[in-house]
């Protein structure tokens, strides 16, 4: 018998953003292009405006990728907003008042390693010279909670390509930033700061690695890894590294910041297997933020997209989901 299966992408027409809200936009960024220099607004402030004024258009304008966004639900942003994890400001929850201490100003990212030529790039600059797509992707926690965000970014595969790669490089190594006095939980000397996660070549050209430099139509919000953070739908969360300051392109596989702490439990693959337990809960079914359970998908459900990375790593057995 055939089973027709319905494809992961195709958005539904409710999900598309209610005119008003796109309305009350467009008036925002009209108010902003009048703002004029007063005796209270000096020329910094002008400037900031002008900025903001620009990085709204440029997220307004984001190509709405239907074709690799799911048909599910998205998780109100006062939820996935609020329950975060980024251990760098503590190991609760709730960080997302503490994670508002970190700058981002004059955040730039530093290429490193087996390429061509090494260079350091600003924000800024990447979001003017990629063109950005918004996606509506899975989030899967190895905790066994989940949600589904519209993040705003562009595809890791083409900061690949402009990095210009030698032959040799075999892994990307992502690096966050270190920086105790914003981030008090930095000082905490059992963890390995900075954080770092590592990718495959392979993994980090597929069409689905995504970097993201915005959520829900807006500036990338600090909780959740502001201004640039990985995304990989088909990986345990603990992958998508936040606030991104260094890709590192190496020969050498990476080994990753919670590896590092318990190879046991957080291996360098983390691929979504319902099949393959956490060694202290199962991962077969998930709490949904705002939602109900569900069960969990092998791949997080992106299986026809990425099974194939794998194929020459069956050797590894249950080791790929760890």
């Amino acid at each position: 018998m055939h089973v027709i299966k319905k494809p992961s992408w195709g958005i539904k027409e409710n999900y598309v953003t209610d005119e008003s809200l796109a309305t009350n936009r467009r008036k925002f960024l009209n108010s902003l292009a009048t703002i004029t220099v007063g005796s209270a607004i000096n020329g910094s402030l002008l400037g900031n405006a002008v900025w903001a004024n620009q990085n709204l258009q440029n997220f307004n304008s984001a190509f709405k990728n239907n074709k690799l966004s799911i048909d599910a639900k998205i998780t109100p942003e006062k939820l996935s907003s609020k329950y975060n994890n980024f251990f760098e400001f503590g190991s609760t929850k709730n960080i997302w008042k503490e994670a508002q201490n970190l700058s981002t100003e004059e955040w730039a990212v530093n290429i490193s390693g087996l390429v061509e030529k090494p260079f350091k790039i600003d924000t800024d600059s990447l979001i003017s010279k990629f063109s950005l797509e918004e996606r509506i992707y899975r989030h899967r926690c190895v905790e066994a909670w989940s949600m589904v965000v519209p993040w705003t970014g562009f595809e890791l595969s083409k900061l690949v390509a402009y990095a210009q790669p030698l032959s040799s490089a075999k892994y990307l190594e992502f690096k966050t930033f270190f920086s105790p006095k914003e981030a008090t939980e930095q000082r905490a000397r059992w963890y390995p700061w900075p954080y770092t996660e590592g990718l495959t070549i392979e993994e980090a050209t597929n069409e689905l690695a995504f970097l993201v430099v915005g959520a829900y139509g807006k500036t990338l919000h600090k909780q959740f890894g502001a201004p640039i953070r990985l995304h990989l739908p088909w990986k345990y969360g603990f992958k998508s590294i936040k606030s991104i300051v260094e890709i590192n392109f190496t020969s050498v596989r990476p080994v990753s910041f919670w590896e590092t702490l318990a190879d046991n439990e957080y291996g360098f693959w983390a691929n979504v297997n319902p099949e393959v337990p956490h060694p202290r809960w199962s991962q077969k079914i998930e709490r949904v933020l705002g939602g109900n359970s569900r069960n969990t998908e092998i791949y997080n459900g992106y299986g026809p997209q990425v099974a194939g990375l794998y194929n020459k790593f069956q050797n590894l057995g249950n080791s790929l989901f760890r």
